[in-house]
C-alpha cells in the first residue's frame, strides 16, 4: 500500500509545559520512497531553529509496516527523535499521521503523497479550497485559490483567526503566480508576516498525481496546509468510514500564558448526518494538557471516542459547533479538509477508507470494533473487552451462546493472540466476543476467525490498558441514550430521566484488568465484586455548558454477566434538566459519545 516516490512533510512543534511557550520548530521535506516491502530511504532538508544554520540536507533511511487496513507506521524520518515512529494510515494514495508516542515532547502532523512525474503547471488547474494553520504564528485559515494551469492564480481572499481572536479576519492577495520544477511548486503568495497577515511569502506546493489534492509549507516556515478540489455541491457518497490525522491549538488557555497543542490520528465513521470517531492524541498532547488547572474535554487520555453530528451544505462544506470547525469537501466526497474556528485554532485532513473485501472465511481489516461505542478499528482493544467483528464467511448460522461464553461456539473459534476468545454472537459477517485477559501484555492483538476448521485471514489490532465504551438503548451503536438504571433497577429513558442527586448504574466495556480476576467468558460473581483496578473519572456536560464530575461509587465487572463492566455514580447538582453528555475517562482513554437524560425535579 505504500511503494515507490512520494512527496513528504512532516513539522514538528516543541511547547515548553510549564511555561506554554513555542521552544523549537521543525520541518522535514522532500522525497521518500518507499519499497513495497518494508524500508524506505529518503532525501530532502530539515529546517530547525534550534540550530545554525536553520536548513540542513538530509539524507536517509529507515523501515516502515503497513496492515492490511492501511494502518501501520514510519520510522522516523528526522533523525533528532530517531526512536520514534510515525503512527497512520494510507489511503487515496495518501499517508497522514503523527507521532503519538513521543517521549521527546513535540507534537507533529505527517502528510505524504506520490510524485506526479509530469506534473506541470498544468496539473494545478481549477478552483481548490484550502486550509491553513502555523502553531508558531499562531493562527490558521480557509481560502479559495483558483488555478490557470499557466501558472496564473491572481486574487485570493483568506479568511482566518489569530491568537486567541473569536472574531474571523479577512485578507485580500493578488497577483498571486505558481511554477512548477520537478514536479512540485512553488507558490507565490507576496507579502510578509505581520501581526495582521498570515499567508504571506512563497510556499512549497506538492500535489497527487491526479491533482485532486495538494500539500505543503514554507520550506523555511514551519505552516501546514491541505487542499482539495473545491466540491460545487454535495457529494453523494460522503459517508462511511474515513482515516483522520490533524493539529489542535487552544487559544482559550493564553490569558493563563498556555497554548494548547495536541496532534492526533484516528478514523471516523460517518452516516445520515452522525458520526462516531476516534482520535489517538500524542504523548506531548497529553503533557499540554495536563499542563492546564482544569480538566481539558480530553482528560488527559490517549484515545478519545466521540459522538458529533454533521450537515452537508450544497456546496459539500459542513459547520461542526462541536468542536469549532469548519470543513470542505473533494468533488467526490473522498477526502475532507478543515480548519478552526478561533480561538480553536486547528487543521484536520480526513480520507475516506479503502474498500475491504475478500473470499470464503473473510475478517475486514477495518473490522474490529468496540461492541458498546461503536469506535472504530483505529481504537486499541483491552482485556475484557466486548468487540464485534465483522466480514464474510464468518459463521454458517445466527446463533447466541449463553454463559459461560464457550470459546468454541456451532464451530466457530476467535483466536486472539492464540489464546481462543469467549463467544458470545455468531452470524455469517458478524461475531462478538470478549478479549482474553492478558492480552495487554502485547503491545498488539492479532485476530482470526476459524469457521469449521477454515481459518479466515489474520488481522491486527494495537492494545490498550483500557478502551472505554458506553453501552447505548438504541440500534445505532454507540450513540443515543446510555444504558443506565436507577436505583429501582429501571431503566434511565427520556420519559424516566435520571434525577439530580441519585445514584444510577451505567454499563460500558473496555476497563481493562479486575481484581479478583474473574475467567474468561465466566459470569462475574456478586461476592466477591470484582472491581477495576483504576477508579474511572465521571462527567456530565448539559445543554447550558455546565461540566461537572460525578462522585464516583462501585467500579467493576457487573454481577451474574461475561464482558460487562458497571460504574456506580451519583449525579451531581448544578446541571440543567434535559440530554447531558456522559463523559468517562481511564488512564489511557476517554469516551464522550452517550447521553444521559436528566431532570432537576
Amino acid at each position: 500500500m505504500l511503494n515507490g516516490t512520494y512527496y513528504m512533510r512532516q513539522a514538528f512543534y516543541v511547547i515548553d509545559v510549564q511555561t506554554g511557550a513555542m521552544v523549537q520548530s521543525l520541518n522535514v521535506q522532500g522525497n521518500i520512497t518507499f519499497d513495497g516491502a518494508g524500508n524506505y530511504t529518503f532525501s530532502g532538508a530539515v529546517e530547525n531553529t534550534a540550530s545554525t544554520p536553520n536548513s540542513t540536507a538530509l539524507t536517509t533511511g529507515g523501515s516502515y509496516a503497513i496492515s492490511g487496513s492501511g494502518a501501520g507506521y514510519i520510522n522516523a524520518v528526522n533523525q533528532a527523535f530517531s526512536t520514534d515512529n510515525i503512527f497512520g494510515t494510507v489511503s487515496q494514495g495518501l499517508f497522514i499521521g503523527t507521532s503519538t508516542s513521543t517521549g521527546s515532547g513535540y507534537n507533529d502532523l505527517f502528510i505524504a503523497a506520490p510524485v506526479g512525474s509530469t506534473a506541470t503547471n498544468s496539473t494545478l488547474k481549477g478552483t481548490y479550497a484550502v486550509a491553513y494553520m502555523d502553531p508558531t504564528f499562531p493562527g490558521d485559515a480557509m481560502f479559495n485559490m483558483t488555478a490557470d494551469g499557466q501558472g496564473n492564480i491572481g486574487s485570493v481572499s483568506v479568511t482566518g483567526y489569530t491568537g486567541a481572536n473569536t472574531t474571523a479576519t479577512t485578507q485580500s492577495l493578488s497577483g498571486v503566480t505558481y511554477s512548477f520544477t520537478n514536479g512540485a511548486a512553488e507558490v507565490k503568495f507576496g507579502g510578509t508576516r505581520n501581526t495582521s497577515t498570515l499567508v504571506a511569502g512563497t510556499e512549497v506546493l506538492y500535489i497527487s498525481p491526479d491533482g485532486n489534492f495538494i500539500f505543503g509549507g514554507s520550506a523555511s516556515g514551519y505552516d501546514m496546509f491541505v487542499g482539495v478540489r473545491a466540491a460545487t455541491s454535495a457529494p453523494s457518497n460522503y459517508a462511511g468510514l474515513y482515516y483522520q490525522a490533524g493539529l489542535g491549538m487552544d487559544e482559550l488557555a493564553a490569558g493563563n500564558g498556555l497554548s494548547v497543542l495536541d496532534s492526533y490520528y484516528g478514523a471516523f465513521e460517518a452516516s445520515s448526518g452522525k458520526i462516531i470517531g476516534h482520535q489517538q492524541f500524542s504523548t506531548a498532547s497529553l503533557l499540554n494538557y495536563r499542563s492546564l488547572t482544569s480538566l481539558s474535554i480530553y482528560g488527559g487520555a490517549s484515545d478519545f471516542t466521540y459522538y458529533d453530528s454533521y450537515t452537508l451544505n450544497d456546496d459539500g462544506s459542513s459547520d461542526d459547533t462541536a468542536f469549532s470547525q469548519h470543513y470542505v469537501s473533494s468533488t467526490d466526497g473522498t477526502i475532507r479538509i478543515g480548519y478552526g474556528i478561533g480561538p480553536l485554532l486547528s487543521l484536520n485532513v480526513a480520507i475516506q477508507a479503502p474498500a475491504a473485501s475478500g473470499s470464503g472465511v473473510y475478517l475486514s481489516p477495518m473490522g474490529v470494533v468496540n461492541a458498546a461505542s461503536s469506535a472504530p478499528f483505529t481504537a486499541p482493544v483491552s482485556d475484557g473487552e466486548f468487540i464485534t467483528l465483522y466480514g464474510s464467511g464468518l459463521a454458517n448460522a445466527t446463533a447466541s451462546a449463553s454463559l459461560p461464553f464457550p470459546t468454541r461456539f456451532n464451530g466457530v473459534q476467535v483466536m486472539i493472540n492464540q489464546v481462543a476468545a469467549p463467544i458470545f454472537y455468531v452470524s455469517p459477517t458478524q461475531i462478538s466476543v470478549v478479549v482474553p485477559f492478558g492480552t495487554e501484555s502485547n503491545p498488539v492483538a492479532q485476530i482470526y476467525v476459524i469457521n469449521n476448521g477454515t481459518q479466515s485471514n489474520l488481522v491486527t489490532e494495537y492494545t490498550g490498558t483500557t478502551s472505554l465504551g458506553v453501552f447505548t438503548n438504541n440500534p445505532e451503536g454507540g450513540l443515543g441514550y446510555a444504558a443506565a438504571l436507577h436505583p429501582d433497577y429501571s431503566v434511565i429513558s427520556e420519559s424516566s430521566p435520571a434525577k439530580i442527586g441519585e445514584t444510577v448504574a451505567l454499563y460500558l466495556t473496555g476497563m481493562g484488568q479486575v481484581a479478583p480476576r474473574v475467567q474468561n467468558g465466566a459470569p462475574a460473581p456478586s461476592s466477591p465484586l470484582s472491581y477495576t483496578t483504576f477508579t474511572p473519572l465521571v462527567f456530565l456536560l448539559d445543554a447550558s455548558g455546565n461540566y461537572l464530575s460525578a462522585k464516583v461509587g462501585f467500579t467493576g465487572l457487573a454481577p451474574g454477566y461475561a464482558g460487562l463492566y458497571q460504574i456506580n455514580f451519583t449525579v451531581p447538582s448544578g446541571l440543567a434538566s434535559g440530554k447531558a453528555s456522559l463523559e468517562i475517562i481511564g488512564p489511557d482513554s476517554d469516551t464522550f459519545q452517550a447521553i444521559l437524560p436528566l431532570t432537576t425535579n
